[in-house]
């Protein structure tokens, strides 16, 4: 790639690869509690609502870590904050394997992975704007390269589940401490570097210039996931929206009350999506593809699709530079693929149609995450880190609270409802005594977690009852990703709109910091 501009930056291609390290970590953590979803419903009898909520603190963590983290690099510095994630990493592993019993394992499970994301959080905080910074004149390029680790980090634990836990029989406990490893790693090559400043830093801006863009609008945006958070971790909504209101209404202070930019605005509220659907989806997939098919064939799509999104994530330059698309382009081509590959895996019936389905899935999601920061990044430079930190939290947050607990509740529901149609009083008989409840939309009892797990183990040998609890599901399931489909439709819709934006303005083009109004 010839016409790449290379970094002015002495250590770039240093500080790149660790960056590249820490998200891996993150990515290998996510995949390992992903494969031990079934292991903890099995022994701690959870619901698929609750094991939602476990996954979810697994991402809302990270949005209190990128944020916190945007807000400080530039004034603390990046090796205080690498400090930081990895104090958080090994914390983590102490508290989640606290958990020992029914009574004390949903405590110490939620609260564990909140703070290993915060960990992540406080990681992708540094990386963005750093990888941002060195190459100013590839963003898109290299955020995709930076975010290529995440699906090997994915593929890395989907294989280190599969070795430590089927082949070497250790337990939930010995698998997950394999994110570990990483973790010292980039410690590592983090340690003795040097690191610049974002041109934000670099020409003094204030915390009310980089606000600014964000104004209330933005903070409004994250303030709602923020209040949702607050609400569920204090049983009381009401508070939670008191709590958000203030930072709000602190965020308005800071800026003189600035609006913010309303493109920014429409930004955060796609990327909110982003997280649902590429996050929320892949939380789950393992366990449902698993769940149509058999566990080693989702633990085999998981990694099929994992290794498209770390291939396609390296030609990101191509795409752009050779064929033409620009980053609004390129996701809105993302936002088809991803809502075509959903609507074919909800009818998959063969792992062959699940390959072409998943293929094309993952063909799509892709170039989701890394693109949306690329375009902050070039839209919004006065900004610094705190526009792309406060939008992958938001991405995360909304993975963690819309996302993965939305697709539990929407397998529980359409399970229940299933198996209620096709033989009530199975259902009657297997029903959790508990509501699954996701935000405003009516509670379900779902079929408890440990019979549905003991019923998908029967196979061909279970009763009755146990067929017909294992059809429903698989019902359930496909139900499931029929819904999850209209969400990259309705990201699609948005982009067509801001590529026409874009048009409007002569095309699409990074801005200096000096051509903000």
């Amino acid at each position: 790639m010839s016409d790449e501009q290379p970094s002015a930056v002495p250590n770039a291609q240093r500080l790149l690869w660790a960056g590249f390290m820490a998200i891996l970590a993150a990515g290998v953590g996510f995949a390992l509690r992903g494969g031990i979803f079934g292991a903890w419903a099995a022994e701690y009898h959870f619901s698929a609502t609750q094991l939602g909520a476990i996954g979810g603190a697994g991402f809302s963590g990270f949005c209190f870590g990128i944020i916190i983290g945007g807000v400080l690099v530039d004034k603390i510095g990046y090796g205080k904050l690498v400090a930081v994630a990895l104090a958080g990493h090994i914390l983590s592993a102490v508290v989640t394997f606290g958990a020992s019993t029914p009574e004390n394992a949903y405590g110490f499970l939620y609260w564990g992975m909140f703070i290993f994301a915060f960990a992540n959080g406080t990681l992708e905080a540094v990386a963005n704007p750093l990888v941002a910074t060195i190459f100013p004149q590839n963003r898109t390029h290299y955020l995709n390269i930076l975010h290529a680790s995440w699906p090997l980090g994915m593929m890395v634990g989907a294989v280190a589940s599969y070795l430590l836990g089927t082949t070497l029989g250790l337990g939930w406990k010995g698998q997950l401490a394999f994110y570990l490893v990483p973790t010292v790693a980039y410690a590592v090559m983090f340690m003795g570097q040097t690191f610049p400043k974002s041109e934000a830093a670099e020409k003094g801006a204030s915390f009310a210039e980089m606000f600014k863009d964000v104004g209330l609008l933005g903070a409004a945006v994250a303030g709602y996931l923020v209040s949702i958070f607050l609400g569920n971790v204090f049983g009381n909504p009401t508070l939670g929206y008191i709590i958000a209101g203030v930072l709000v209404i602190a965020v308005g202070v800071v800026t003189r009350f600035s609006l913010g930019s309303l493109l920014l605005f429409v930004l955060f509220v796609t990327h909110a999506i982003v997280g649902a659907v590429e996050l929320g989806t892949d939380s789950w997939i393992e366990a449902i593809t698993g769940n149509l098919f058999t566990p080693e064939q989702g633990k085999f799509l998981f990694f099929y699709t994992s290794l498209i999104m770390f291939s396609l994530r390296f030609c990101a330059h191509f795409i752009e530079q050779k064929i033409g698309l620009s980053p609004i382009g390129l996701l809105v081509t993302a936002s088809v693929l991803a809502f075509g590959g959903l609507t074919l895996a909800s009818g998959m019936s063969s792992f062959g149609a699940a390959l072409v389905a998943l293929g094309i899935y993952a063909l799509g999601k892709t170039f989701f995450w890394p693109t949306m920061l690329a375009v902050v990044g070039d839209r919004f430079p006065r900004s610094g880190a705190v526009a792309m930190s406060i939008m992958g939290g938001i991405g995360m947050l909304s993975a963690g609270l819309i996302g993965g607990p939305g697709l539990g509740y929407a397998k529980d529901r359409f399970t229940s409802e299933s198996l209620n149609a096709s033989a009530p009083a199975v259902y009657a008989a297997n029903k959790s005594k508990d509501e699954s409840k996701f935000l405003a939309f009516p509670g379900v009892n779902a079929v408890d977690g440990a019979k549905l797990e003991e019923a998908k183990k029967t196979g061909d040998k279970g009763t009755a009852d146990q067929k017909a609890i294992v059809a429903a599901n698989q019902a359930g399931d496909r139900a499931t990703l029929k819904a999850d489909s209209y969400l990259p439709l309705a990201m699609a819709a948005i982009y067509l709109l801001l590529l026409f934006y874009f048009k409007s303005l002569g095309g699409y083009r990074a801005l200096k910091i000096e051509e903000q109004v």
